[in-house]
């Protein structure tokens, strides 16, 4: 018996005629404009009000620094902190104000949570999340986030790019910044602290006890006239590692070192990966030793 053709099957492309390679639908294709939608924000709202907020407070007992930096804020903004565990989008989402986190959209990596379809769906509904290419300049990227904030939404962009992979900084990129000058919106530093120790990068398990996690707001940056973006970008970078400063000594240490412009570099120092962790993780009485000298790695 011969199988059946067309119309019970798919035709058959001719030969010797080019076919186009079918447009993919996830990662930078994938379209997002439904989860800004009002059923889509009203589910978002819902979840995030009555299920990822008591939660986030119930296991990670988060402590908020600066949040007077937000009161007489104006949306748009952009938000940029660090970046080293998944729970910081949730975490940040969490203790936003209503006004801005109602109306705010993630820009999160395509390679990784736009690459299948599910992923995709779940990130956009949570989290209100736009896919951004991390691998090279965009403009697709920086298209759609310009768009977005032209049209009143607060934008949450990690600068680093992705997640600290030891819990120190990594470098900046321009992305923010870039945003900034674009767009003409102002840019709030944040620091976010504990969230490594709970769920560090490459781990799938969670361990919120004993961990102190805290978020930090900084003054608002402002782009310069003419300021070149890469120079805007450092200016965010040192704000946010003025703010880990903060969180380690004190708000007047940490002002004091930003004006003489001594803020210790949360980049760490040049070394293998287990003593980068080792200093950033113990504390500096676990590193004593040898009359009483402290053996903390010089930043």
């Amino acid at each position: 018996m011969s199988k059946l053709g067309f119309p019970w099957t798919a035709s058959r492309w001719p030969k010797g005629v080019n076919r186009k390679p079918p447009t993919r639908k996830t990662g930078m294709n994938y379209d997002t404009e439904w989860s800004r939608k009002y059923p889509a924000r009203l589910a978002r709202a819902i979840l995030l009000d009555n299920l990822i907020v008591p939660t986030s407070f119930a296991l990670l007992k988060p402590s908020v620094i600066g949040e007077e930096n937000l009161d007489a804020l104006e949306p748009p903004v952009i938000f940029a902190p660090n970046h080293s565990s998944h729970l910081d989008t949730p975490l940040l989402l969490s203790l936003l104000p209503p006004k801005f986190r109602h109306h705010t959209v993630v820009a999160a990596g395509a390679d990784y949570f736009f690459d299948r379809t599910w992923k995709a769906v779940l990130s956009s509904l949570l989290f209100a999340s736009i896919p951004i290419d991390r691998t090279k300049v965009s403009r697709q990227s920086a298209y759609q986030a310009l768009k977005l904030l032209e049209k009143g939404w607060n934008l949450v962009i990690y600068p680093e790019g992705g997640r600290s992979p030891d819990g120190w900084f990594q470098e900046f990129k321009p992305g923010a910044a870039y945003l900034a000058v674009r767009s003409g919106c102002s840019v709030v530093p944040v620091y976010i602290h504990g969230t490594r120790s709970i769920l560090p990068k490459g781990s799938n398990k969670v361990h919120p006890r004993g961990a102190r996690v805290s978020v930090i707001y900084g003054h608002l940056i402002q782009p310069y006239p003419q300021e070149d973006i890469r120079e805007l970008s450092s200016r965010i970078e040192q704000a946010v590692a003025a703010l880990a400063d903060e969180y380690s000594n004190s708000w007047w240490t940490s002002r004091l070192n930003a004006a003489r412009g001594t803020t210790p570099s949360k980049r760490g120092p040049s070394s293998s990966s287990w003593r980068r962790s080792w200093e950033l993780e113990l504390p500096s009485n676990e590193r004593s030793g040898g009359e009483g000298q402290d053996k903390r790695w010089p930043l």
